[in-house]
């Protein structure tokens, strides 16, 4: 809806921009930080005292997390434009785009409040195994955004100020559906203010590596950013298009698997019996790998035709088309370290280890910045892709190298051996796909939005039928864990 409406120019650009702040503070303090040294503590807390310890721990830190998000929010409200300014310094200090910027910031900043609070929430449900509703959450933001760019857009003075106006309406609703669910678990939301908590201390110095390792995340986000406001008009919502589209199998299944694997290896870990962390963390691996490998497969080879369906549309051209290809094809390559990343690093907060995936994180950023200077000249906003993937896959490496030291041995063979099964079925799924687009489907432009949807739909459907029956044929037990994941809600829609 953002592409059909504000295309890829100065409106979408200066949302993009002023959305990725709050989210940028999101990571930084609620999902980065907050909820990855808050779960493996609860989850102690949980196996090892009372349920009433525990809730009266999350009340405590609630109560000291809602007053820092208050300060946090105004704070970034009173002082938006100097934070446009670092963040986006080829738009300017001055001038149109950089007004609308800091205008859409300060609408869009009070959801890091709400966010976070939903973030953390999420933590309590997952490390009480309730993921139905943190599942559900983004989907409200979604509908916040859609609603209120179809409906309130039409009467704001800057068409664009009813997105940003959208993903306040998403947090609210957010919020809104966690609170019942964690009411019902029994967790009082009644103030407690212990900031002397041992528990509470534990997670602060869990928190302040984990922060830096956030932040070092979220600086490569900054980078790219800051860097495409010196490239041509678009760049910066290119590359947000083609990661919206990386992070449809990277949300879905990546960070689904490592956040339900987080209490689970953390709870491994307080019952000392790291065989079964071991087991878990493989377990993790290959079926993130069995997923996010076939998935780089369709969306190299279909990559263009998928954009066209989602994107092109009213502001949204075929030139846009083309230009957020390029990136996606570049994201596209990194997209099992990223994946792999997730699952590593859950493992290291797993064992309150909050340094050294900050270490690295480190090594990674500085990797990406060179990378990005280096190739951001002969590829434009397609290098800036390109060295996120680079960065990435160094980033992954050092992981699994240091946890090995860490822990003796990781015995990974068996995750080896899945990737490979992977990669040579997803090589196979993905020349079958290119053949037919190829040939039958190669000119979509000028056929109607219905027939092609259903066109592409065919070909991934063709490509999941070949990959799966490829992987079946090689025996990969991965595919047995896929078909019970779906066996469930194949057996309710067969009730129905």
């Amino acid at each position: 809806m953002v592409a059909r409406y504000f295309g890829a120019g100065m409106a979408a650009d200066a949302f993009f921009v002023a959305f990725r702040i709050p989210n940028l503070l999101r990571r930084l303090f609620a999902e980065g930080s907050l909820t990855i040294a808050f779960i493996p503590v609860f989850t102690e807390y949980l196996t090892k005292k009372s349920r009433e310890d525990a809730f009266e721990l999350a009340r405590a830190v609630l109560t000291l997390l809602s007053i820092a998000l208050a300060v946090v929010t105004i704070l970034g409200v009173v002082f938006a434009p100097w934070v446009v300014r670092i963040q986006a310094f080829g738009f300017g200090g001055a001038g149109m785009k950089y007004d609308l910027t800091v205008l859409l910031t300060r609408i869009t900043f009070p959801y890091i409040f709400l966010i976070s609070l939903v973030a953390f929430f999420m933590g309590i449900l997952n490390s009480l195994r309730h993921f139905a509703a943190p599942a559900a959450a983004p989907i409200f933001l979604n509908v916040g955004i859609i609603a209120s760019t179809v409906w309130i857009s039409p009467h704001c003075p800057q068409p664009v100020m009813g997105v940003a106006i959208g993903v306040i309406i998403g947090g609210i609703l957010q919020l809104a559906l966690q609170i019942p669910w964690v009411l019902r678990k029994g967790v009082s939301l009644v103030p407690c203010w212990r900031p002397g908590h041992p528990a509470v201390k534990r997670i602060g110095l869990l928190m302040l590596p984990a922060i830096f390792g956030s932040a070092i995340y979220q600086l490569n986000q900054f980078i790219g950013t800051l860097l495409a406001s010196f490239l041509q008009e678009g760049s910066i919502s290119w590359l947000y298009y083609a990661d919206r589209l990386v992070e449809f199998p990277l949300g879905v299944f990546a960070i689904a698997i490592s956040t339900a694997a987080l209490p689970s290896l953390s709870k491994q870990v307080a019952s000392k019996k790291i065989d079964e962390f071991r087991n878990t963390l493989r377990h993790a691996l290959r079926l993130v790998f069995f997923i996010t490998i076939p998935s780089m497969a369709g969306l190299i080879a279909l990559g263009k035709p998928i954009i066209h369906v989602f994107f092109e549309r009213g502001a949204f051209d075929a030139f846009s088309t083309d230009m957020t290809a390029v990136a996606l094809f570049y994201y596209t390559v990194g997209l099992w370290a990223f994946s792999g990343i997730r699952v590593m690093v859950s493992a290291f907060y797993a064992l309150q280890d909050t340094k050294t995936p900050v270490k690295v994180a480190a090594v990674a950023m500085v990797a990406h910045l060179v990378f990005s200077l280096i190739l951001m000249g002969p590829l434009k906003h397609g290098g800036l892709a390109l060295s996120l993937s680079v960065a990435s896959t160094l980033h992954f490496c050092l992981l699994v190298f240091l946890l090995h030291r860490k822990l003796g041995s990781l015995a990974l063979k068996p995750v080896a051996i899945t990737a490979c099964k992977s990669l040579f079925a997803s090589s196979v799924m993905g020349l079958g796909i290119y053949a037919i687009y190829a040939s039958w489907f190669a000119e979509m432009r000028g056929v109607g939005l219905l027939q092609v949807t259903a066109q592409v739909a065919g070909l991934v459907l063709a490509g999941a039928f070949i990959y799966f029956a490829v992987t079946r044929i090689m025996g990969c037990e991965e595919l047995a864990s896929v078909t019970d994941i779906f066996r469930p809600i194949l057996r309710r829609l067969g009730a129905r």
